[in-house]
């Protein structure tokens, strides 16, 4: 299994990034997906996650309204698309593989937002 992030960046609060996480390895239709954070000097924090075939998603409270999750089966990728980012959604993203358990996580990609 490998997951591999990317599209993290440093962005002022307001901006927007989108995340993308590549699968390789295992069969990804098969599986639901989430994205998972970690602030400096916190534990992690499921972000969002996705069933297999895309119809049901979930959303902390923190980003609901802001991020939307999404799949694309035939690519083997997943995405984040944040939206109105403020200081405190900085934090390193992992994609992982599962909905609220996390079986595999990739290496993670940075989100820095500042002014």
């Amino acid at each position: 299994v490998q997951l591999l992030e990317s599209g993290g960046g440093l962005v002022q609060p307001g901006g927007s990034l989108r995340l993308s996480c590549a699968a390789s390895g295992f069969t990804f239709s098969n599986h639901a997906m989430s994205w998972v954070r970690q602030a400096p000097g916190k534990g992690p924090e499921g972000v969002s996650s996705i069933n297999s075939g895309g119809g049901s998603t979930y959303y902390a409270d923190s980003v609901k309204g802001r991020f939307t999750i999404s799949r694309d089966n035939a690519k083997n990728t997943l995405y984040l698309q944040m939206n109105s980012l403020k200081p405190e959604d900085t934090a390193l993203y992992y994609c992982a593989r599962g909905y609220w358990k996390h079986e595999y996580w990739g290496q993670g990609t940075q989100v820095t937002v500042s002014s």
